[in-house]
């Protein structure tokens, strides 16, 4: 009878009905008498009532049907049952009570009318605690489900009798404390589901006599206290459910363990996508390559100005730190190819992971104060020619020993206090803290964001804003020139040059500033996500650094050129038979002397017109820095 408008089920409804074998009275139904199915010797196996608006059962309204196996009351409005409503049911081996009002269970035992009882389900109900006596008769019981309710205390005994139950759901509730010895007697248990309850804890020893379990679900729950001492007595554990793919680390030995990554690593891999794989050493070999060339090369490019090439070489030096976290990245995916899981914590945990994940740090570090000292550099020679006072070279060498010096502090300050940091380096594969974790310290949290949103944020402004004023003043210099053309030429090659310069700086930190701010507000990051920022976003201005600040500027094609041509000369020399062919040296001098090439040119012999001397000041000024 489903899907009717029946309001009730008057007594003696089915009496000539003997070979009843299912029973489906849903929907609108509010009242079933007590004497419905009394009497009438009804051979019922199941009898669903779901979907009806029934708010009460009196007891003894199933006591007829003594063959009745299944019982499904779901989605009703029952608010109260006692132990005499199934009274008669003595071969009762379901009951569903799904998604009722029920607010607690009787004081008495619930079982003690249905000794066979094998499977009780009280999932979406309104209940708010479980009293020692309800399941003392429920010898027989293997499955219990009490998800979605409102219980928050378990009693030590509540689950004592129960000594063949093989599932239990407490899924869904509001649990925020478990006694260590609540599940004491569950020998038998195979399945447990704790999963979204508001825990504060989980005991260490929470978990030691279900020596037979096979599932473990915790789904939705920070353990703040997470160990492997928790999960170690639980051998024939095969499947766990965690809320973050990092506690899959303390549960080695269990063969299935979900989630299955975090978008960065996986339970076979540290690096856990093949792209991620190939990329890491792409990109390690871009920056360390990259770097140790201009470190190399710039000796060569002989300059008056010597104190911004020993700028550029720290930060390349900075730079290859970059390439070297990479590496070692790189390195230990290899080592650990196949199985990262059995290494996880341990890896996570291992001084490697914190001193190369402190060494991304300096690097970044470093690398951000020097760019920004360079920017000032130049907005101060550029927009204030005549004001600009060339740095000496102690005040030169000062400056980026107090960058690396703060660069080290930076890094290495969450090593040195580890309680109050906690493990603030190892809390992924890549050793990088780059999103802000629930469980993080309070202290490591107000940490990056000082880091990330404060000092590296001000830095990118500070950048943005000063290539911004450089480029609006060579433009009204370049104003008062007549030759518009050539004029217009330059300012577009210098305004290319500094879109590249800012558009780098802004593809790498605007991605890690909004993941920060996202972080902040608890915001759910794909793992993915975070892993391609690590590995490619990140080190965009290592591995673009060299280009920008070297390999593209004027003076190096000029000695590449310089080079070719010697090596013509050379070439030449050899096929004329040894007659000797006088070249320039292979050292480059650059032929933008800032000083002497000011003061020259600004002599009042050598320009009538002031703007004129402005416009070359303004030349050579960026000349000898770009």
């Amino acid at each position: 009878l489903k899907t009717n408008l029946l309001k009730s089920v008057p007594s003696g409804t089915f009496s000539q009905y003997t070979d009843f074998k299912k029973s489906f009275l849903n929907h609108n139904i509010k009242k079933v008498t007590g004497f419905v199915f009394q009497k009438n010797g009804f051979s019922f196996a199941s009898r669903y009532l779901s979907h009806n608006k029934i708010r009460n059962l009196k007891p003894g309204v199933f006591s007829d049907l003594h063959k009745l196996e299944w019982l499904i009351i779901e989605n009703n409005k029952l608010k109260k049952i006692v132990p005499r409503t199934f009274y008669g049911l003595h071969s009762l081996v379901l009951l569903v009570l799904l998604n009722n009002s029920l607010t607690h269970l009787p004081d008495k035992p619930l079982c003690q009318h249905m000794p066979k009882l094998n499977w009780l389900d009280f999932e979406g109900n309104q209940i708010q605690n479980l009293r020692n006596v309800t399941f003392s008769a429920c010898n027989q019981l293997t499955v219990l489900v009490l998800r979605k309710n409102k219980i928050d205390v378990l009693d030590e005994h509540t689950f004592t009798p129960l000594h063949e139950l093989g599932e239990l759901d407490l899924s869904v509730n509001k649990i925020q404390r478990l006694h260590s010895r609540v599940f004491k007697d569950l020998s038998k248990l195979l399945q447990l589901n704790l999963s979204y309850n508001p825990l504060e804890e989980i005991q260490v020893n929470q978990f030691d006599r279900l020596l037979k379990l096979k599932s473990l679900s915790i789904e939705g729950i920070d353990i703040v206290n997470i160990q492997r001492r928790m999960f170690d007595p639980l051998k024939n554990l095969s499947h766990i459910y965690f809320k973050k793919f990092q506690y899959c680390g303390y549960a080695p030995h269990v063969r299935s363990c979900k989630p299955k990554t975090d978008g960065i690593s996986s339970l076979e891999n540290l690096l856990a996508n093949v792209m991620l794989r190939v990329f890491v050493w792409v990109v390690s070999a871009v920056t360390c390559f990259g770097n140790i060339f201009v470190i190399c090369m710039r000796p060569y490019i002989r300059s008056e100005n010597r104190l911004h090439t020993m700028s550029i070489m720290s930060l390349c030096c900075a730079d290859c730190l970059m390439g070297i976290y990479l590496f070692v990245i790189g390195a230990f995916d290899l080592k650990y190819r196949g199985e990262y899981n059995q290494h996880a914590q341990l890896w996570m945990d291992s001084m490697q992971c914190q001193l190369i994940g402190s060494l991304a740090m300096l690097s970044t570090e470093v690398s951000v104060l020097i760019l920004t000292y360079l920017t000032l550099e130049k907005y101060i020679c550029i927009v204030y020619p005549f004001q600009c006072l060339t740095p000496g070279k102690r005040r030169t060498v000062a400056t980026l020993i107090a960058i690396w010096i703060v660069g080290f502090v930076i890094a290495f300050i969450p090593l040195v206090s580890k309680d109050f940091f906690q493990n603030y380096y190892g809390t992924n594969g890549v050793c990088f803290p780059l999103h802000s974790e629930q469980t993080e310290s309070t202290g490591a949290q107000i940490y990056s964001v000082i880091i990330f949103l404060g000092l590296n944020l001000l830095a990118f402004i500070i950048i943005v804003f000063s290539y911004a004023s450089m480029f609006y003043s060579i433009l009204q210099t370049g104003a008062m020139v007549t030759e518009i053309s050539a004029q217009v030429k330059k300012e577009m090659t210098i305004a290319k040059r500094f879109f590249f310069i800012v558009f780098t700086d802004a593809l790498c930190w605007i991605p890690i500033f909004v993941l920060k701010v996202l972080s902040l507000l608890q915001v759910e990051i794909p793992g993915s996500i975070s892993s391609w920022v690590v590995i490619f976003v990140l080190p965009i201005n290592s591995a673009l650094n060299p280009i920008l600040y070297t390999l593209t500027t004027r003076p190096f094609k000029e000695m590449i050129r310089q080079v070719w041509h010697n090596y013509q000369q050379k070439k030449s020399f050899s096929s004329n038979g040894g007659q000797k062919v006088y070249a320039p040296s292979f050292i480059w001098l650059e032929m933008w002397p800032l000083q002497e090439t000011t003061q020259t040119l600004a002599a009042p012999g050598n320009s009538s017109n002031p703007s004129e001397v402005s416009i070359i000041t303004h030349t050579a000024k960026l000349n000898s820095y770009i």
